[in-house]
């Protein structure tokens, strides 16, 4: 039987600081990040926590000098000895010391145990210990300036102390990682912290910024332009809760009353236009933001440039006189001061405002036009006046004397209202939505696309394939040769082009919202001021100049004319135009518009249409959605979100889809091999064992409402 040896502690005491020495038997000898003076204004602050392990010196002769060399403790050894340096400490104060006589273990695996041995705390511990300092009374700079740290620190590790619990247990166990854990601090909702953490239980994506997106995405980002345009201070000053995150860059953070954002946002509109109006106009209308052609059939009222004052001229030549001076002594610095950069900006503001100064238009004008008012996207207010519709030109008016061509007003038997009326303002933004979809109906059935949404698809299509011709020339004067040739020869071939001659290819505003935003209304808009500037204000001057153009400029802006001519949006026969066009028409635009895109080389993806909650995804069965995820990313993907909700299945699908290049059918162009056939769309892979699937052009019918466009259905 073995016999136990009782362990024998080592002795401790008190030995004057004078007697000390560090042993060369310290194996701590790289010094980097080893912070003395912290721990020497700890010590002076509470005093020594943990005693030194000294050892008796010895001679050569091995003879005890009086003497205790320090092999573990050397830190705290070097601050003690740095507090009687700055005589804050006395030389023969009595330090706490672990005194060690043992032969059979040295000095140097003394001091390796005690470094190996310790145990850091772990984060945690030391984020709760924090918060319980800070519940106790403690201000965070005192915390901050006690552990050498700075405030923002310790607001970082009191944020991540506030996280559920429950998501502190799961990070305790190793659950998830400090990042996933500052991620989950950006709410401070704990049941929706939960909520995100158990949805990813289920997703092979755990990133934090997957977090930070689910747990914001009913929130509004401070970099809006509605909250630019309310201003942050306002928001907050009206209760508004803007939250942060501390450890990203959140650019302002995050609006969580929306209702409230948007109540402020209204009822500044209002009063911008009721200020507005009392200048004089019929009617005004704002709205965060318009639709893409909301102003098509109206007339622009001209204005005059009003003299300049003495007074502007002689501001306007200090401002251009201070900033050749700042251009002259700053020009060759390799850094610029922020105040100098600030005035300069301030320079250019003040001289652009009075450069461009308002027009002044003819009262009698201004008493059948309106105004337009709206945010524009650095949040400032966008001011567009002068617009007359056609009901409010004047009776007396020929009809061919409108100076803008482009929106020609036709005369009526109304007369213009009393001058002295109020203008009236009303309030209207994008048209919205049709959600196009029945909640109630089942899921599992693989039905065709809603009317609503296969109109709004493809508009987005037609504005996109209006950009892409108006890039080519070729197919521009071919395509516009085509429906002429048409006219000409062929008297029964009505409804075989999607280009409408007239150059008027239909409003596009009212089919889908957010048009305005996208990459080719921007290119198109571009492009259309450009021209304007080059193009005489007079009608009769517009000959001469046309004639005065390049070739190549000829064909440009013939592209440019033509392009408006294009309409490739899918409508229902009889439902919302009221028979005005036929199955047949609509049918051969679509198929015509294929034709034109090939050549005209159109890119939907390029175009930047990607499939989103809004304007697909979350409009859509949730076999549609499966089968848009496998489509682009396979199976295995698609398998992935199978069981979740459709509300969750969709905004996952929407990240999982963006920059796949995956487009929805009627958006699709078809190859020439593919429209030869019976086939008129790609056929994407069969989703779970099923038959594959096709997307069709409805073929003609007699406008009955049971009939649907781009109809899909298992083969």
């Amino acid at each position: 039987m073995t016999k136990h040896v009782k362990i024998v502690l080592s002795g401790s005491r008190d030995i004057p600081f004078n007697q000390l020495v560090l042993s060369q038997a310290n194996v701590r000898r790289v010094k980097a990040g080893v912070s003395i003076d912290a721990l020497a204004a700890d010590i002076a602050r509470r005093g020594l926590l943990q005693s030194l392990t000294v050892r008796a010196a010895r001679d050569a002769e091995g003879h005890e000098t009086g003497l205790f060399e320090v092999p573990a403790g050397g830190r705290r050894f070097r601050a003690l000895e740095k507090l009687v340096k700055q005589r804050r400490l006395t030389k023969t104060q009595p330090v706490p010391c672990i005194v060690r006589d043992d032969d059979q273990i040295s000095a140097e695996e003394d001091s390796l145990a005690e470094n190996v041995h310790r145990e850091a705390l772990h984060p945690l511990d030391q984020f709760r210990a924090m918060q319980q300092l800070v519940t106790q009374g403690t201000d965070i700079e005192t915390v901050a300036a006690t552990f050498m740290t700075t405030p923002a620190v310790v607001k970082q590790r009191l944020r991540l102390a506030s996280v559920s619990p429950k998501l502190h247990d799961v990070y305790a166990e190793d659950g998830m990682t400090l990042e996933q854990l500052m991620a989950f601090s950006v709410s401070d909702d704990h049941e929706r912290q939960e909520q995100v953490w158990e949805m990813l239980q289920s997703s092979y994506n755990q990133q934090p910024y997957m977090i930070r997106s689910k747990l914001t995405e009913e929130a509004v980002r401070a970099t809006d332009k509605r909250v630019r345009f309310v201003g942050l201070d306002a928001y907050v000053a009206a209760g508004g809760y803007v939250l942060r995150d501390l450890f990203e860059d959140d650019q302002g953070g995050w609006l969580q009353d929306v209702a409230l954002l948007d109540r402020l946002v209204d009822e500044k509109l209002k009063a911008e236009g009721a200020r507005i109006g009392e200048e004089g106009w019929k009617w005004i209308a704002v709205a965060v933001d318009f639709a893409y052609d909301y102003d098509d059939d109206m007339r622009v009222i001209g204005g005059d440039q009003p003299e300049m004052t003495e007074t502007d001229e002689a501001r306007l030549a200090a401002l251009r006189e201070e900033a050749e001076a700042l251009e002259e002594e700053w020009s060759g610095a390799g850094d610029v001061p922020d105040e100098v950069d600030a005035r300069v900006t301030a320079i250019d503001e003040e001289i652009s405002a009075i450069v461009s100064r308002p027009l002044v238009y003819q009262p009698t004008e201004m008493a059948r036009a309106g105004v337009f008012v709206s945010i524009d996207t650095d949040g400032s207010l966008y001011i567009e006046r002068g617009y007359v519709r056609p009901e409010d030109e004047p009776a007396d008016e020929p009809e061919g004397d409108e100076e803008d061509g482009d929106g020609i007003g036709h005369p009526d038997d109304r007369t213009e209202d009393d001058d002295s009326s109020p203008a009236i303002v009303s309030v209207g933004g994008a048209p919205g939505a049709d959600d196009g979809g029945d909640e109630d109906e089942p899921d599992d059935l693989l039905r065709p696309l809603p009317d609503r949404l296969v109109t709004e698809l493809t508009t987005h299509r037609t504005l996109a394939l209006r950009n892409a011709v108006a890039s080519h020339p070729q197919v521009a004067f071919a395509a516009v040769l085509h429906a002429l040739a048409l006219d000409t020869f062929y008297h029964y071939s009505s409804g075989t082009s999607c280009v409408e001659i007239s150059v008027r290819g239909g409003g596009l505003g009212t089919h889908a919202p957010g048009l305005n935003d996208s990459a080719s209304a921007r290119a198109i808009d571009a492009r259309h001021e450009s021209w304007a500037k080059r193009l005489p204000d007079q009608p009769a001057e517009l000959w001469e100049v046309l004639i005065a153009l390049s070739a190549e400029d000829q064909a440009a802006l013939f592209a440019h004319c033509a392009s408006f001519g294009l309409n490739a949006v899918w409508e229902p026969a009889n439902r919302y135009n009221e028979g005005r066009v036929s199955a047949r028409t609509v049918s051969g635009r679509i198929e015509h518009s294929h034709v034109v895109a090939r050549a005209a080389d159109l890119d939907m993806v390029a175009a930047g249409w990607t499939a989103t909650v809004d304007n697909y995804l979350g409009r859509v069965t949730k076999v549609r959605i499966l089968a848009a995820v496998e489509e682009a990313k396979g199976a295995e993907v698609s398998a992935r979100i199978t069981g979740m909700k459709k509300p969750d299945m969709a905004k996952e699908a929407e990240r999982l889809l963006a920059e796949s290049g995956w487009l929805a059918e009627p958006l699709r162009t078809p190859s020439i091999e593919a429209e030869s056939g019976e086939e008129a769309i790609e056929e994407p892979a069969a989703i779970d064992g099923e038959p594959a699937v096709e997307a069709e052009v409805a073929p003609e019918h007699d406008g009955t409402e049971g009939e649907e466009p781009f109809a899909i259905a298992a083969e």
